[in-house]
Parts: structure tokens; C-alpha cells; sequence
């Protein structure tokens, strides 16, 4: 197979065994096993760039020829009646580069999406590298954010726990029949859903990767959500109402109202790191108190309301029960912190028979709610103990955007701190696992002051196969041409050297 790809015009006949060693997966079985390869094809190179989603930007990496064999594990009819079964697609590249990389999920999954491992990769995607690559849809077909699923057993165990472990070892096996060898490393790189299921497999799966990338992961999506609105409704309790009592978000700031809060961020905490650049990378230095910004007389363009500056402080503190416990932690300051306030657009309003945003929360009736939730339960990723994960010489990496409107990076921070207490201790954990908060970077990707391009599965691999830990990747984006930056690994930040091009990461050291 790899001949064909080395040699395409010297040996050709190569490429037509490769082909119709593709189409033979249609006839792989397991004895005692479920699983079905309902087609399988050899792809060829394509430059045209992939698809983005809400958890990886597209890239524009060439994609190399390769088998795609796509699969479905235990189809049944469900409690519904409608048709179940973990499907999944394996993309096995003619340059395989002997590993075994598993791209996570995002939302509740539903489709298989194209198995290309883009997700932290920079520029360079693990199917364009050699990687064998997986996608599974874990179990149920659907929209993204489709939960009716849940109304059978096995489907919500599914996408809870079992289809990306079943899909793992499946592949495994698949790969090892097309090749004739098995994988010698294999990796797992997924953000939101898929974070979550990265941490799954190193909590309940521990053996079975040897490296694993976690990016904003749905943690505790049932706390997230008090979370969220825990601070919706503290703007909404301020905001106008439109002639039928309903709080309307998108009057809480104006524009002007939204330069002014990110300005004041920025003026209190950018320079932490050495340098003003529109960047916070020293976030346990930002000390920003939004009453610095509050009017003095009357409500102009240069001073916010101290109704608004309030409910800034009341949103970012989080929720907390009757006794004072925080239930969550939100998202510390940042410059990004336009996308976690209502915004001005009149979109940002519900529509119309919508239920009207709510403008209070029991605390504690919701967390009673979420404690007595079977699915919550099954979906939690917060156990720390990784002693035998770490002790088979499995390597975590975490990293989490500073501004993520979905889940909160001090909650995924809270995780870490914990996890390395109950492993040891941070110092001994940083052996195996490391943790790289991304500044202004929105949910996964994007943010007008992030550099949200960066490549955490090369640090992997070198970590995982050379003993190369990484103390810090360089990042660069779309906000800002031409700049990148290193990403520090948790205690440290990026500081600036003090001399050199302010726009080359190579002037910048990680400082505790």
C-alpha cells in the first residue's frame, strides 16, 4: 500500500491492489461481534480544504490518498422504534505513519463526521500526516444538539461511555487486519464533546491511548449550564423590557458599552505580561474591577451604569448555594470578554413565542435537579484518580480558551489542580500531564484577540515517543497577521523579553 503512495509511476499495479485491498473491508468480521463495514473506497489526494466545524477551523492541508471504511457496531431497532447502532468512519492513509489517532465529537454527536483529526493539530491535520483516523457518531443519528435519543438505554449509554471505547479497540483491529501490523502509538485529540470523551478514556479507559489531547471539554454540562444562567439572569434582571414585560439582552450594553469593558480589561491586566499588545497572558495578575468603570454623574459613553457594573461582578463571581459553596467557576477576565455579556444585536432577544428570558434561579432547586440526574451522572469526566493511566506511560494534555462562552476554563482548571493533588501533587503530575490556558480564545476556536492556531498533537507524539515534555507550543491566528505567541504550560505565562520583534514568539518566556 505504501508502495503505491512511494512509487505511483513506477509500479502501478500497486495502486490497484490497494484499491481492492479497500473494498475487501467490506467483508471484515469479528466472531462474536456485531459489526458491519457497510463501504468501503479509496479516496484520492485532494487539496480542497476541509470543512470546519465548532470545534476545529478548516484547514487547507492536502489530505492523502487513503481507504475510507465506514462502519456501523451493533445496529438494533431502539425503545422508539427507530434504528440504533455506533457508526463510525476509519480513514486508512497509503503514507500510514504507524499510528492510530481518535477524533472526538462534539455536541451529542448524531453524525459521523469525516475523520480527518484537525482538532489541535495547527496547520497539519492527522490524516495529512500518516495518522489513522476514527469518527463515530457514538451510538444515535441526529442534529448536533438533538437529545431524544435519551429515551433509550443503550443509545444513552452509548454516547455517555461506551461507543468511543467499543470504536477504539474496533479500529484497532481493523487497522491491524488492513496493514498487517498494529498501530505502535495511538492518540485521542477532541474539543467540547470531545474533551470530554478525551477525559473519558483516560478515567475509564486508561490503558487504551497512550497520548490524549482534551480541549474545553463539556465536563459537568449540567453545572455549565447553571453556570450560564447564573449570569444570563444577572443581566437580565437589569435589562429593559420590551411592551410585554420580557427582559430584552441585547439592550443590556450597547456597542460603545462593549469597547469600553474590553478597554478597561485590557487596561488593567494586558501589560501583566511585559507588553500591551491586546493580549491577557498573565491571568492571575488581571486584577479588573468593573466599578473603576463606573459613571461618576449621569450615563454616557465613557462610564457604565452601576447597575451594569454589578452585574458584570454578579455574573463572573458564579452561582453559589444557600450556604455559600460556588457551584461553578467562571471564566476569569479576558480580553475576549465581549463574547461572555448579552450581546447588543437585536438577534441576541428571543423570538418571537419564545419563553421569556428568565430573570431568576433557585440555586439550589437546580443543583437538587442536576444531583437526582441519572445522565448527568453517566456523562461526568471529574474522576482524578490517573494512576493507571499515568503509570502505563499514557501523556494528558489539556488546553482551554480563555473566553469560552460554553464551559468555563477555571472549572477544566479546577479539574487539573485537583487531579494533580490526588496524583502526587503538581510537580510529579507535570511528568505525565500539562495544561495550556489559550487567552481570548472563544469556544475550541475563534476570538478577536486569540491565537487559537496551535499544535498540541506534535507536543504529544514528542512527548509520547521521544520524552519531550512540552513547556509551551507557539500559537498564531486569523486576529492577528503575522504574530505568534507561546502558550505556557500551567503555572506559567508568556512574558515578553523586553527586547526583539514583539510579534515573534521567540521573544517570549514562560514565567511563573
Amino acid at each position: 500500500m505504501r508502495t503505491c503512495w512511494l512509487a505511483l509511476l513506477l509500479i502501478p499495479i500497486a495502486c490497484a491492489q490497494t484499491s481492492t485491498k479497500c473494498a475487501d473491508l467490506t467483508k471484515f468480521k469479528i466472531p462474536g461481534v456485531p459489526i458491519v463495514i457497510t463501504k468501503a473506497a479509496t479516496i484520492p489526494t485532494s487539496s480542497a480544504p476541509g470543512t470546519s466545524t465548532a470545534e476545529t477551523s478548516a484547514t487547507s492541508a492536502t489530505i492523502p490518498a487513503h481507504c475510507q471504511a465506514d462502519g456501523m457496531i451493533n445496529e438494533r431497532a431502539g425503545a422508539d422504534g427507530r434504528i440504533y447502532g455506533i457508526g463510525f468512519s476509519l480513514a486508512l492513509p497509503d503514507n500510514w505513519n504507524d499510528r492510530f489517532l481518535f477524533q472526538g465529537g462534539g455536541g451529542y454527536n448524531g453524525s459521523v463526521r469525516s475523520p480527518v483529526g484537525a482538532a489541535a493539530a495547527g496547520d497539519n491535520p492527522g490524516l495529512a500526516r500518516g495518522f489513522a483516523v476514527v469518527s463515530t457518531d457514538t451510538g444515535h443519528k441526529g442534529a448536533t444538539f438533538d437529545r431524544t435519543y435519551d429515551v433509550d438505554q443503550q443509545a444513552s449509554l452509548d454516547f455517555a461511555q461506551v461507543a468511543v471505547a467499543r470504536v477504539a479497540e474496533l479500529a484497532k483491529q481493523i487497522i491491524a487486519h488492513y496493514y498487517g501490523q498494529s498501530a505502535r502509538y495511538s492518540y485521542f485529540a477532541g474539543c467540547s464533546t470531545g474533551g470530554r470523551e478525551a477525559m473519558l478514556m483516560t478515567q475509564r479507559y486508561p490503558a487504551e491511548f497512550d497520548g490524549v489531547i482534551s480541549g474545553d471539554p463539556a465536563i459537568r454540562t449540567g453545572f455549565s449550564r447553571i453556570g450560564n444562567n447564573w449570569s444570563a439572569v444577572a443581566f437580565n434582571q437589569i435589562a429593559p423590557k420590551d411592551d410585554a414585560g420580557r427582559a430584552e439582552p441585547s439592550k443590556v450594553f450597547s456597542e460603545s458599552d462593549i469597547k469600553l469593558i474590553v478597554n478597561g480589561v485590557l487596561n488593567a491586566c494586558d501589560a501583566n505580561d511585559g507588553l500591551k499588545d491586546g493580549m491577557v497572558f498573565n491571568t492571575r495578575a488581571c486584577k479588573f474591577d468593573p466599578d473603576v468603570l463606573a459613571c461618576k454623574a449621569g450615563k454616557n459613553d465613557s462610564c457604565l451604569t452601576p447597575q451594569q457594573t454589578a452585574a458584570i461582578k454578579k455574573a463572573f463571581a458564579g452561582p453559589r448555594n444557600s450556604r455559600g459553596d460556588l457551584v461553578y467557576p467562571m471564566n476569569a477576565y479576558d480580553a475576549g470578554i465581549a463574547n461572555l455579556l448579552p450581546s447588543p444585536r437585536p438577534s441576541a432577544n428571543p423570538p418571537a413565542g419564545a419563553p421569556a428570558p428568565p430573570v431568576s434561579i433557585d440555586v439550589d432547586q437546580r443543583l437538587f435537579s442536576l444531583l437526582g440526574d441519572p445522565l448527568e451522572a453517566l456523562t461526568d469526566t471529574t474522576w482524578t484518580n490517573l494512576s493507571s493511566f499515568s503509570a502505563h506511560g499514557g501523556k494528558l494534555l489539556f488546553y482551554h480558551g480563555m473566553s469560552d462562552q460554553a464551559f468555563s476554563a477555571m472549572d477544566t482548571l479546577d479539574y487539573y489542580q485537583r487531579m494533580a493533588k490526588a496524583n502526587g501533587g503538581m510537580d510529579q503530575v507535570q511528568n505525565w500531564s500539562r495544561m495550556f490556558l489559550v487567552p481570548g480564545m472563544y469556544h475550541c476556536r475563534g476570538g478577536e484577540f486569540a491565537l487559537d492556531n496551535f499544535d498540541l498533537l506534535t507536543a504529544a507524539v514528542n512527548w509520547v515517543e521521544k520524552g519531550t515534555a512540552p513547556d509551551s507550543v507557539v500559537a498564531k491566528g486569523k486576529a492577528f497577521p503575522g504574530r505568534s505567541r507561546p502558550l505556557c504550560a500551567y503555572p506559567n505565562y508568556a512574558h515578553y523579553r523586553g527586547q526583539g520583534d514583539p510579534e515573534d514568539a521567540r521573544n517570549f518566556e514562560c514565567r511563573e
